[in-house]
This record gives C-alpha cells, structure tokens and sequence, in this order.
C-alpha cells in the first residue's frame, strides 16, 4: 500500500532529525530572548514610569530616596518595612501635568484639580485631598531613582537581542542545511530509482516531464523544507511563545485571543480546497514546457531545417499562456486573502482587547488591567500577527510542494527491479531463441514464434524491412524487455533467471546513432570506469582503427566531448562506440544498423577492426547494407515479426526470395 504524502516527506525530514532539532533548540532559546521585549517594556512602565504614582513614605536619606521640600520620601516599593513609616503623599498625574498630594489617592476612578484640591471620583466614592503641582526639576528629582533601573533593563533587553541574533543564525543554518541534505537524498533516491526502472516506462513518458519531477518538482519539495517547515516551525514557537508570555499576563484576554487558531486552521483547510486544483494544473503545465523546450532543442535542427520556427513558437506560447493563467488564479485567490485576512484579523483582535481593556465587558477586565500590561499585550497580539501572516503567505508553498510530493512518489512507486552487483562466469556466447513471443502492447505481437540458435563465435545479421522486428529481437536479448512467451537461453540457461546486470556485464552494444556523454574522449570508451587502465582504452581504439583518426586532436583520448558528442563527426562518434564494446570485452556484440550513418572510407576502417572485433564473440548485426554481412554465419530475414528465411549469403541468393531481391536492389543503387 502506498503511504500518504505526508508521511513520506515527514520520514525524508526524519533522515536529518538531528540537525532539525538542534536547529529548534536553537529557535526556542532565539524566541525566548526576543520575545521578552514586551515584558521588560511593561516591567519599565508599570515599575518605573507609572510605578512613581506609588505611595511615598517619610524618609532619612538613603538609597532610591528623593528629597522634595526639604523632607526624604522614598517610594513603597524601596521602603524596606513601609508599614513603620508615616505616609507622606503620592504623584499624581492628570494629562501631561505633574501633582503631589498630601494623602494617597484610591486606585480607581477620575481624576481632576482645583484650586489645590485633587478630587477622584466613581460610582462608589467621592475623594478628595490638599495638591499641588510638580515643576520639572522636582518630576525629574521622583525619577532620578529610576534612571539607572531604566537603562539596566534596557541594557539586559540589547544582550538578549545580541544572544538572540546568534541564535537566529544558528538555528536558520541548521534548519537550510536539513532541507537541502533531504533533497539532495531525495533526488539521489529519485535517479538511483530511474536506473531500476524498465526501458518500457521511459517508452511512454517524455524525458522532458521526466527531468522536471527530478529537478523542479524536488526544488518546490526544497522550498517545503527550507521555507515552508521553517517558516512553520519558527512561527508555530513564537505563537506558542507568544501566547505563554499573554497568559502570563491575563489569562482572560490570552483565551479570548486564542480563537484566531481555529480560523486559522479553518482557512487553511479552504485554501487547499480553492488551490489544489490549480497547483495540480501548475506543476503538470511545468512538466509540459520542459518536455516541449527538451523537444524543441533536440531537434531544433530540423525545425530550423524545414523552417517550422513560427508555428514552434506559437505552440510554445499557448502552453505558456495557458500556464501563466493558471498561476493568474492561484495569484487571486492569494491576494484576496493572504495579507487582507490576517490585516482584518489583526485589527479585530486589537480593537477587541483595547475595548476589553477599557472595561467594555462590564468593567470585569478594565478593573484590574494595568497601562504597562495592556501595552505588552498589544505589542504581542501586534507579534502574535507576523507568524500568522507568514503562516498564510506560506500556504501557496505548502501545497505546491504538497503537489510536488505526490508526483514525485508516483514515480518512485513505478515498479522497479533492483540493480544487482552480482557476477557470473564468462559466457561462452551460445544463444537459442525457443518459440518467442512479444508484444510492446498487450495482443500486439512484434515478434512471433521466433526460434533460431547462434552457437558460441558465430555472427548472426538480422534482415528485414523497418519494423519488421530487428530492434526488437535485440530488445528481448538485452533484457530491456521479457518476452511473452517462449525463451531465450544464454550458454542453455534462460536468461530471466539471471540478474540484468549481470548478464549485460558480458554484452556489448553499437547503435546506429551512438550516443555519448559529456566527458573526454577516454572516459566515453570506458564508461567512466575508472578501473579501466588506460592502456587497455588506447589498445580499444587502435584495434578498430581509430588510432590514426584521433591522432588529430591535441589531447588525444583526453579531448574533451560535449553532450553527445556535437563536436565530432559522424564517424568518430561510432568509432568511439565501437572502441567503447570492444574495451569490456563481451562475449556478445550486437551492432545495430552500426555502418548505416558512416561514410564509405570510414566504413572500410571499421569493417577492418570489425574483423577484431568479432573474433571469439557471439556477434549480432542488424545492417541495411547487405554487402556488410555477405560472411555472416547466418542471415536470419524478418517480416511482419516472423522468420521467413534463413540461411547464409550464398544460399539465400540461391533460394532467390526476398533477401536475394533486396540485395540485387542494392546492388544495382549502388552501381547507378
């Protein structure tokens, strides 16, 4: 049973768990120091701001005590036994206006002054007392205790943030370095299962879609990791911190501010209802492109060559248009809401509590809040939001990685066949075709009732008209495909009870259009094996006479060779190939349609390192020119997928059927 999305890209973050969770310690202790800014601030306001309109009591001079007409007073909070002292007064202060009163004011109610007369009044009482107001020098004489308090809080506040900003670095370090090694394990285990997959499934899905799940696809996977998770997990830390700071506080006003989770949470099951189709339709579109632009510059020799520009283009630019409106709806549904729901959430909830705060719910909180404490709860519900927001900007990329995932284990769940290391002894090269049968598609057979035997050194061509089942024939002897029915017997034993692998490590195969990889010249003939001496690379290329050829560049084998080999001329290019088979040394070598693309001179060098090549080796040749296999051991003519006959040159010439007809046809061709 396939496992859901998710458990899978939580098992791929558990392969770097280590990192992740030393990066979240490090987030917890940068969350915790930062967000202690609210609390210093309301510890400054309510202690040393507000905390001056405290009862003062007479006094000597001592430490934290302020002089103020000739008489010590020192606040309630400095005095060490208050309850011994006489009180002398309080501060009061009514707008920006200073006063001192003879008596202590209650804690609640409405302030004003007349006349040397300080009145507060409310629903329950009706106070009043002798004032008078403070000039500067003796508001500043109240606070010149705190000063030094002031900048010590100030001062711890600015460690905490230096602290912080290390903490910040380590933890955005650790948790980066986490998303990119799940990639890069993730896109190792993605190719690592493309080499397990069947020839079949690349037959059937374009390169270019192919190449887009292993990059594009596994970058958006990257982004869930890097911004997404981590955008999550530092939000979901200062949310948490956040709200353990605003119970602290007020534990009513916290409760009332925790209804923004489930509308948060509610709002996101939405967003993946409204987006997930687009994100489908996005990431499918990419794959598209690539395939086209693979397409297009593959051939784009032949689109110039027939000058098909315009109507490539064109095609291009619809698939782009259609792309671009995809990204256009999921662009709205994103402006509608990202920042307007959590701009009116915000303004909401701040609105909310300043009514709270002032006494809107029947007084019960405006009561007893205090100014420092509403500040720090503002300030946090203001914080509370950047989580919040960086949430909901991250839930585009949340399911477009979430998309990205489910294609990227859909190709992983393709099913594979393990690559084995195992080795068997050198074939001898005895091969026998028993009553095979094949079909690409079910109930199409390409191959029908094929049985011939190729005893060990022996060279075998197969002859017939395109799609008359050559390829195929070779398909089925490499294992690329199994067939249907019948056997095929390597050395008497049937080939699908052994590994691919470690049959293939006995084969070797020459295409008609060789293939090469990006690398030198060398590297190309031993397949990046770096085992492979040197001497045994060069002794590759003289023996199919390709020594004097390469002699022309200036590095020899170590010239370097671009993406298949767009710098070297046809013939070069297969002889590399051809050097390549021979260097491993097969006991079966298969040319297919080899000479077909070379040039007659080029030819003639390769037929004489041919004769080396074959020596010893069960040689299989599918060729169009009939004059390459005129000493073939056997010649085996295919049509419609059958053998219609077979036999050597001189008695299928003698038989007079369709093999004598094609090579008189040549023939003559050729003479004209």
């Amino acid at each position: 049973m396939k496992m859901q999305t998710g458990k899978r890209l939580y098992q791929y973050a558990l392969t770097s768990k280590k990192r992740i969770l030393l990066g979240l310690l490090l987030l917890v202790v940068a969350v915790g120091a930062e967000l202690s800014g609210p609390l210093i601030a309301k510890t400054i306001i309510d202690r040393h701001i507000v905390g001056v309109e405290e009862p003062w009591y007479s006094t000597t001079e001592q430490p934290n005590a302020v002089e103020y007409k000739g008489t010590w007073v020192i606040r309630e909070s400095y005095a060490d036994d208050a309850n011994s002292l006489e009180p002398a007064g309080q501060v009061a202060q009514i707008g920006t206006t200073f006063y001192w009163t003879e008596e202590v004011l209650p804690q609640y109610g409405e302030r004003s002054f007349d006349n040397g007369v300080m009145r507060v009044s409310s629903e329950e009482i009706e106070f009043t007392t002798q004032a008078s107001p403070l000039s500067g020098s003796e508001i500043l004489a109240f606070y010149q205790p705190e000063v030094a308090k002031i900048i010590g809080w100030l001062s711890f506040y600015l460690g905490l943030i230096i602290v912080a900003t290390f903490f910040q670095y380590g933890q955005n370090y650790f948790l980066k370095v986490s998303a990119n090694r799940i990639i890069q394990r993730m896109r190792i285990d993605v190719f690592s299962h493309l080499s397990r997959l069947p020839v079949r499934f690349f037959d059937n899905l374009p390169a270019g879609k192919i190449v887009s799940r292993v990059t594009n696809d596994t970058e958006a996977i990257r982004e869930l990791y890097v911004a997404v998770l981590s955008n999550f997990f530092t939000s979901g830390i200062y949310m948490l911190g956040i709200y353990t700071a605003m119970f602290f506080l007020d534990a009513r006003l916290a409760a009332f501010s925790l209804l923004l989770i489930p509308v948060m949470v509610v709002w996101m099951v939405v967003y993946r209802k409204l987006t997930s189709k687009h994100n489908h339709d996005i990431r499918s579109k990419i794959s598209e492109i690539n395939a086209n632009m693979n397409e297009n510059i593959q051939g784009m020799s032949m689109i110039q060559a027939f000058r098909r520009e315009q109507d490539r283009m064109e095609q291009f630019e619809e698939m782009n248009e259609s792309y671009m409106q995809s990204q256009k709806k999921l662009l709205l549904i994103d402006s509608l809401t990202s920042h307007n729901l959590t701009w009116v959430l915000r303004n909401i909830v701040v609105a909310m509590i300043i009514w709270f705060a002032a006494g809107g719910a029947a007084g019960t909180i405006g009561s007893i809040i205090t100014l420092g404490t509403l500040y720090a709860f503002v300030d946090y519900v203001t914080r509370l939001f950047e989580p919040l927001n960086n949430i909901v900007n991250q839930l585009n990329n949340l399911e477009q990685a979430r998309v990205s995932g489910e294609r990227v284990f859909k190709l992983m769940d393709e099913r594979g066949f393990d690559v084995a290391d195992d080795k068997i002894q050198r074939l001898t090269g005895d091969v026998e075709f028993a009553n095979v049968t094949f079909g690409y598609k079910e109930n199409e057979a390409v191959l029908k009732n094929i049985t011939f035997h190729a005893k060990p050194g022996e060279t075998i061509a197969l002859v017939g008209h395109t799609g008359s089942g050559k390829s195929s024939l070779m398909n089925l002897l490499f294992r690329f495909y199994d067939a249907q029915e019948g056997r095929i017997l390597m050395d008497g034993q049937d080939i699908r009870d052994l590994s691919p692998q470690a049959l293939r490590s006995h084969m070797a195969i020459v295409l008609q259009d060789p293939y090469l990889f990006t690398g030198t010249i060398g590297s190309n003939i031993a397949m990046e094996n770096e085992e492979m001496p040197r001497e045994d690379i060069e002794q590759a290329l003289r023996a199919v006479g390709g020594a004097e050829m390469f002699k022309q560049f200036e590095k020899g084998i170590d010239e370097p060779v671009r993406e298949k080999g767009s710098t070297l001329s046809s013939g070069q290019r297969q002889l590399i190939s051809f050097a390549r088979a021979l260097a491993i040394d097969p006991a079966i070598l298969v040319l297919d349609e080899a000479t077909s693309n070379i040039d007659t001179e080029t030819e003639a060098m390769i037929q004489r390192g041919l004769d080396v090549l074959k020596k010893g080796r069960t040689t299989f040749i599918i060729a169009h020119r009939l004059s390459t296999i005129r000493d073939a051991d056997q010649i085996l003519v295919l049509d419609a997928g059958r053998i219609v006959e077979r036999g050597t040159h001189e008695q299928l010439m003698a038989l007079g059927g369709s093999y004598a007809q094609m090579y008189r046809l040549q023939k003559q061709k050729n003479a004209g």
